[in-house]
């Protein structure tokens, strides 16, 4: 049975892939890093490793999915 009406509920796979900032950013992981990692760079691999940011496009999607977030 759905629940009340007006409330949203937490997409956990999406929590589990996406991070809201205190200034309301929402960070995501870098794809290319989980295989064919040999021919990669040094470099380029840990750049693969830090977080980015969700396009401007995108976190409006995102942020409805988190209303907890």
């Amino acid at each position: 049975m759905p629940g009340p009406s007006g409330t949203s509920k937490t997409r956990k796979a999406v929590a589990k892939r996406f991070k809201i900032t205190g200034t309301g950013k929402v960070l995501r992981r870098k794809q290319g890093k989980r295989h064919i990692l040999q021919k990669k760079s040094s470099k380029r691999k840990r750049a693969l490793g830090r977080a980015g940011l969700v396009s401007d496009a995108d976190i409006k999607n995102v942020k409805e999915n988190l209303p907890f977030g």
